[in-house]
């Protein structure tokens, strides 16, 4: 019997008790038989009010990545804010769909809760596109976190969402994208003709075409067996999932530009949102705020220690670009931001320049 049939039982039975309560007679005793109905009525109701409620968290990594330990941090903050009255199920990866699919069930409201990343978002929600340009964001990541956890920042993107029935309830980085390969890649000349991975995108795809790469989409399940019979020759990714989809065994060479972050979005369903109880919605955003710091220190730790992993069970080549190095990716990846404005119009326009703008501003005051 699943939670949604017992639930609609529950309902059935408060329903049945609310109308036996509701009879009337001016007989003593049927006033007594109808005080001790409403007696039980109340204590059903009392009963059913204290079963909790189950959210679903879908999440677009497996279990044991950054998402599976925000989702948990957050199922214990939640669990704990609503002392149990609220019960948080996550499912990882695969379990129930694709990055898109899970983007779906939240607008249908089969799932309450859900990453959705821009690489399949921005199909429909352009501007979060800016999340796949590169050389955007800050080399400081305390810089990145004022700005992205900014109400400001939250604000350009929110009604958006809600275009699209979804709630955008945080920004969270993942850290650092690293390019791996079957050759080290120090120079846009070295991605001539090099089959790299990529989301669906179109800005990711524009992206590596402008240093001169064969961008191939491909699913992330594939991308493992893809690299090992040469189907594409690299891709791109955080370090810790870089190590826990095992795609150094299959690889010569990581590559460290600092290019950009891996950004994540957590959603949820717009209309149940809005209709939350007044508890339950200030323990979903209590529990957002507090996992802010949790998470940036979360990422770090997490790319920090598999990234000894790597260096402990593989030979694999890490190259980290020289600031030279880097100003030569970045020179060649700023047409791409016409191609962003050209999707994402005035409005992306908008939230290129406050972004990069609020970056700037965040590294004067912390130079200072």
């Amino acid at each position: 019997m699943t939670k949604l049939t017992r639930w609609l039982g529950s309902l059935t039975v408060l329903m049945a008790f609310g109308l036996a309560g509701c009879s009337d007679s001016g007989d003593s005793a049927n006033n007594e038989a109808t005080n001790q109905q409403e007696s039980s009525s109340s204590s059903e109701t009392a009963d059913a009010k204290s079963e909790p409620v189950t959210w679903r968290f879908a999440l677009e990594e497996i279990e044991g990545s950054v998402q599976d330990a925000y989702a948990k941090e957050f199922k214990r903050e939640v669990e704990e804010e609503s002392d149990g009255q609220i019960k948080i199920e996550i499912y990882p990866y695969g379990s129930l769909g694709t990055s898109s699919q899970l983007t779906e069930l939240v607008q249908q409201g089969a799932v309450e809760l859900a990453f959705a990343s821009p690489g399949h978002l921005a199909s429909v929600i352009p501007e979060v596109g800016i999340f796949t340009l590169h050389f955007v964001l800050s080399d400081d990541n305390d810089v990145n976190k004022k700005v992205l956890s900014s109400d400001k920042v939250h604000d350009l993107f929110a009604d958006r969402y809600a275009s699209q029935g979804l709630e955008l309830l945080s920004i969270v980085p993942e850290g650092w994208m690293v390019w791996t390969g079957s050759k080290p890649l120090r120079t846009p000349a070295d991605f001539a003709d090099f089959k790299m991975r990529t989301m669906t995108s179109p800005i990711l795809t524009e992206s590596y075409k402008a240093y001169g790469a064969n961008p191939t989409p491909m699913p992330y399940s594939e991308v493992y067996s893809g690299l090992q019979l040469k189907q594409i020759d690299g891709q791109v990714n955080p370090i810790f999932a870089i190590e826990e989809m095992s795609f150094y065994e299959v690889q010569d060479s990581m590559t460290i530009a600092k290019h950009a972050q891996f950004i994540a979005t957590v959603i949820s369903n717009k209309k149940w949102y809005d209709a939350l109880p007044e508890e339950q919605r200030k323990a979903l955003d209590t529990a957002r705020d507090n996992l802010v710091d949790y998470i940036y220190d979360k990422q770090a730790e997490f790319n920090e220690t598999r990234l000894e992993k790597i260096k402990e069970n593989s030979d694999i080549n890490i190259i980290e670009l020289t600031d030279e190095e880097r100003d030569a990716f970045r020179k060649a990846s700023m047409g791409v931001r016409d191609i962003y404005l050209e999707a994402a119009g005035d409005r992306g326009k908008e939230v290129l320049d406050t972004i990069t703008s609020m970056v700037k501003e965040e590294e004067g005051k912390a130079g200072e």
